[in-house]
């Protein structure tokens, strides 16, 4: 706690309007927006790569904008750390009454579900839907998967995978056929649909699916980066290669990983 104290005095002293930093007193609770999204994605980014040293770091630099956001609320009388602290530690208290009370859980899902109905309860005077309190500035794949997720909350959700894969084969059966039809609307509508079956099927599985797809993006850049290195060593334009020597030397980059 010594450096975490340090940590809000530092803070306080950037913000003094006398002796501060001229940048740190100009800001606010929204210009710091777009540097407050960069660092999560920086700290997502070294989880991802597994680069745990500069995690501290980047989770040093979203602790960093938590505290500027409180400090912020504190000189315009909104709030205080004291009362993030405080609302943080009663929130996972009443959240758990499996550890905390007289609750009951078996495993990870049924803690998650849980939750959310404990969500939902805690926020029914604001909210008119279990779907209600999702972010839109999210990327569309988590967005899918938390709804998806706070529907199951509630009790509309397959018991299985199985249901989701057979929903998957009917909505690619039903885009096909809006591209015979050559239905450009339908065809984009049923993308959609075949779009948010696989998460659904992802989320099923435990999986989450922007993680599986940023997997899939490392591995074409990977494999697509050894093809383009391949041609520059044999001083042959890539350009001027047919479609099915570079899948022959994709199959290798892929055998080769």
């Amino acid at each position: 706690m010594k450096e975490f104290d340090r940590l809000v005095e530092i803070i306080e002293k950037l913000r003094d309007p006398e002796k501060g930093c001229p940048w740190d007193i100009k800001q606010t609770h929204e210009s710091l927006i777009p540097n407050f999204i960069e660092e999560l994605y920086e700290s997502i980014e070294a989880i991802e790569n597994k680069n745990y040293e500069h995690l501290a770091e980047e989770l040093g630099d979203i602790l960093l904008h938590i505290i500027m956001q409180a400090q912020i609320a504190k000189e315009n009388d909104r709030f205080e750390l004291e009362d993030i602290l405080k609302k943080i530690n009663e929130k996972l208290i009443r959240r758990h009454p499996h550890v905390f009370a007289d609750g009951h859980a078996t495993d990870a899902y049924g803690v998650k579900m849980n939750w959310e109905r404990i969500k939902f309860e805690e926020k029914k005077h604001s909210r008119t839907s279990a779907i209600d309190g999702i972010p839109r500035t999210m990327p569309a794949l988590i967005i899918a998967q938390r709804m998806q997720e706070k529907a199951a909350s509630v009790g509309f959700d397959w018991p299985n995978v199985m249901p989701a894969i057979e929903k998957l084969k009917e909505e690619i059966s039903e885009f096909e056929e809006a591209l015979k039809n050559d239905d450009i609307e339908n065809m984009q509508d049923e993308l959609g649909d075949m779009l948010f079956s696989i998460v659904n099927i992802s989320r099923k599985l435990g999986f989450d699916s922007e993680s599986a797809l940023k997997r899939t993006i490392k591995k074409f850049e990977t494999r697509f980066r050894k093809i383009e290195e391949h041609f520059r060593k044999n001083g042959k334009n890539m350009l001027e290669s047919s479609l099915e020597k570079l899948d022959e030397i994709w199959d290798i980059a892929k055998k080769n990983e």
